[in-house]
């Protein structure tokens, strides 16, 4: 939220484009002209300026975060992040030399949501469809704003705690500093943001790139599970899988070649137009010869783990090869890590979208795994519409003649979830934050840790929670820095 940001957002906020169809939102190129409400004076301008909310509003940073910062990754054969991976960063180099800060990319979509909700009230409508048109588009809004609010939650602060520091909550723009708020009142408006967008939108899925009913159902569900609001997380996963079942073991596969929509609402579009290639940094980037042949990649700056790698049933799970991958080419290639990461291949080796796939927000999967830990925090840990048939379900839904397993306490149910997040929800942004929320330690296997001080990152450590950048604290002197970095 850097004041001097906002500044220029002020005269450059709105896109110039009106098309409503965001097939491929990251597409869109950011204008500098007079922004404001004079340029926000039809309804078409603020689905513009939605559309262009969400080109910036994505979660490849936090994909990229979690695998670094947990025992998701490993170094490759070019290893340049040892502050992050090995958690020595500090509030003048996190922004710096990884470029791990969260501030300016969710304060702008933020901003943008706000300018919507001053400007959009008074675009004159037509009739009943541009009335739910309106509707439609302050909806969206709320979630992106919510969204964002909650995902600085989880970069900047403890673990829930109604008294606890929280972030600034921002519901109108604005230049001036202020202090961050505790977390009840922070956790508040996120609630009354999703609570009054679940009564706007409707469950459409013909736009996946936009978010509907159930993406807030989804976002409910998990604010719910941070909060420890055990009821709150059930009843809205409940909702999610009822309307999208888990996917089949063969549509699964298609799911990370964005050749299926299964167990999805929402989704970001990541295009060769994108910033980035979001597979690019666990994979490299292969070219061709003048003779055609592949050329591996120059340098593979993280593998997956050898931790992640043994966790799954390599004959069985069809998770497995739809993650991960020994690859042969690599093989051949002395001094080049040949296990890599399946996941964001893309279109295929020198192709134009190679490592190039979309982010899914929220899927089913998640959503059961919500609802089972919920479920064991609640006391239901076994029997019918328990922890263990939620856990059960997914797992035959993934592994090939799957056994149900039983379970005799809420701990060892507890610990079999933890670990199915682990596997399932693989670099998907989670595993880092999984393990802050459950007051676990970051524990790598001798062979994933760079050096002994990389090895393991004690439970509850002030280092689960990112330190205000110096840069914000000059932009905005009242905002409080966190525990451990003073």
């Amino acid at each position: 939220m850097k004041l001097n940001y906002i500044k220029i957002l002020v005269a450059a906020s709105v896109l110039t484009f009106t098309s409503t169809s965001c097939s491929n939102l990251l597409d869109v190129r950011e204008t500098d002209f007079l922004g404001g409400n004079d340029a926000l004076r039809t309804i078409a301008n603020n689905e513009s300026l939605l559309v262009g909310t969400y080109s910036i509003f994505n979660n490849q940073m936090g994909i990229h975060f979690n695998g670094v910062f947990s025992d998701e990754l490993k170094p490759g054969d070019f290893y340049v992040s040892q502050t992050t991976h090995e958690w020595r960063f500090s509030p003048d180099d996190i922004g710096i030399r990884d470029s791990y800060t969260a501030l300016d990319p969710y304060y702008r979509v933020i901003d943008r949501a706000n300018r919507i909700f001053v400007a959009l009230p008074d675009a004159p409508s037509e009739g009943a469809a541009d009335d739910e048109l309106k509707k439609k588009i302050r909806g969206e809004a709320l979630f992106l704003r919510a969204y964002s609010h909650f995902e600085l939650f989880r970069y900047y602060c403890k673990n829930y705690d109604p008294a606890g520091l929280g972030m600034i909550y921002m519901t109108e723009p604005s230049l001036e500093p202020k202090e961050r708020e505790n977390m009840g009142p922070y956790f508040e408006k996120i609630l009354a943001d999703i609570k009054e967008a679940k009564s706007l939108l409707k469950d459409d899925y013909t736009d996946i790139y936009r978010a509907n009913r159930l993406a807030v159902v989804a976002l409910h569900a998990r604010v719910a599970l941070y909060m420890k609001n055990w009821n709150e997380a059930i009843t809205n996963a409940s909702e999610f899988i009822s309307n999208r079942p888990l996917a089949s073991k063969t549509e699964f596969a298609d799911i990370w070649k964005d050749k299926s929509n299964a167990e999805q609402v929402f989704k970001i579009s990541r295009t060769t137009a994108s910033s980035s290639r979001v597979g690019s940094i666990f994979r490299g980037l292969f070219t061709k010869n003048a003779a055609g042949a592949l050329v591996a990649p120059a340098s593979i700056s993280w593998i997956p783990s050898d931790k992640l790698w043994n966790m799954y049933d390599q004959e069985n799970d069809v998770r497995f090869a739809s993650y991960l991958i020994d690859e042969e080419i690599l093989k051949k290639i002395n001094g080049k890590p040949s296990k890599i990461l399946n996941k964001y291949a893309g279109s295929g080796y020198a192709t134009t979208n190679e490592n190039v796939n979309d982010l899914k927000i929220f899927r089913t999967a998640e959503m059961y795994l919500i609802r089972a830990e919920a479920r064991a925090e609640a006391g239901t840990v076994s029997g019918a519409n328990s922890a263990e048939s939620d856990l059960n379900a997914l797992r035959a839904a993934r592994i090939k003649g799957y056994t149900n397993a039983t379970f005799s306490s809420k701990d060892a149910v507890i610990s079999a979830i933890m670990d199915e997040r682990f596997k399932e929800l693989a670099l998907e942004g989670h595993r880092f934050w999984d393990l802050k929320r459950r007051g676990l330690p970051v524990q790598r296997l001798d062979s994933d840790a760079p050096s002994a001080a990389g090895k393991t990152l004690p439970a509850n450590d002030f280092r689960f929670v990112l330190p205000i950048p110096n840069e914000e604290k000059l932009a905005n002197p009242l905002i409080q820095q966190n525990e451990g970095y003073n």
